[in-house]
């Protein structure tokens, strides 16, 4: 395999983060989008993306072949310990470890900023990125029935997570 770079997603990758996503939207129920992304929306994505909600690239001798990120998981302010993560890989480049790469950068990235948990919302006949997932310790926590709606088919969602810190210390023993 050609030398692979994770690096962080910059805004001169959106044209190429663009192309993964909206094939994905325009093809698949990897994404439950119905639109594409235009180019400025994707650039202000990778922009709110240059925190602790970060995004990452895979890039192979400076061709962006894959992303992921970690997005807010719920607006309500309980929720701002736990994030949520997408990867996405350029159908060219399926099946060589790049999936796994790019998860593992994001939840050490979640790690790094404190988070508590990850979460995962997979279109549940979508086998690869369960599997892919699991292989990162994310744990199967529900299925949502017929929650989506694309292509004139219902769709369920599994919802995976991985915890990621133990914030709550282990109460000391009696003296």
């Amino acid at each position: 395999m050609d030398h692979v770079t994770i690096r962080a997603a910059s805004v001169e990758d959106a044209e190429a983060i663009a192309a993964i996503y909206n094939h994905e939207v325009l093809n698949s129920t990897a994404t439950f989008d119905l639109v594409v992304r235009d180019l400025e929306t994707q650039r202000r994505w990778i922009t709110d993306r240059s925190g602790a909600f970060s995004a990452v690239v895979a890039d192979i001798e400076g061709e962006v072949v894959g992303f992921a990120s970690l997005s807010p998981y719920k607006e309500r302010p309980a929720y701002r310990t736990t994030v949520e993560d997408s990867v996405y890989i350029s159908r060219a480049h399926h099946g060589r470890g790049l999936g796994r790469r790019l998860l593992s950068e994001v939840i050490t990235r979640a790690e790094h900023a404190g988070f508590h948990a990850v979460m995962a919302r997979i279109e549940a006949s979508g086998r690869s990125s369960r599997a892919l997932h699991e292989a990162c310790g994310f744990e199967l926590v529900g299925i949502e029935r017929e929650v989506g709606r694309k292509f004139n088919r219902w769709l369920d969602v599994a919802v995976y997570q991985r915890m990621i810190s133990r914030s709550t210390p282990t109460p000391s023993p009696p003296r």
